[in-house]
């Protein structure tokens, strides 16, 4: 498991707003597209990362992470598995406070790696459907 419950209630409710979203583009039938409005409701500020740099859900968009002119909390990852270790790096590189690899996302080193450099980090798991139910809880 890449997540316990505490660090999970920990991204979501204690290390900040601000959602940067690998892979989120303006394709209202791939799930980051979802995931951004439900975070969105649940008072996210979403930040759509995807090379073609578009406004989605109203909020404007970045070519990449390093092109993000202000801090981001988290860097929640939708790119297939191969390609979300750089991504987790650049979060590194950038001073995020977490990472969150999507449902299906899984690298073990990149896991190994960001939770060494000090960062909290979660894989194979979807805020989506975690937000929802932590509200609940509470």
């Amino acid at each position: 498991m890449y997540g316990d419950e505490a660090t999970i209630r920990r991204i979501l409710t204690e290390l900040g707003d601000t959602w940067a979203i690998v892979g989120l583009s303006s394709n209202r039938g791939r799930a980051a597209y979802g995931v951004a409005g439900v975070l969105q409701r649940f008072g996210k500020r979403i930040v759509p990362v995807h090379p073609k740099a578009e406004t989605v859900h109203g909020e404007r968009g970045y070519a990449s992470l390093a092109q993000i002119p202000f801090e981001v909390n988290v860097v929640d990852v939708f790119v297939n598995s191969a390609l979300a270790g750089p991504v987790a790096d650049e979060a590194v590189a950038r001073n995020a406070r977490a990472v969150w690899f999507q449902l299906g996302v899984v690298d073990e080193r990149a896991y190994e790696r960001t939770r060494a450099s000090g960062l909290e980090m979660v894989m194979d798991r979807c805020p989506a459907i975690e937000i929802p139910r932590l509200s609940r809880v509470r």
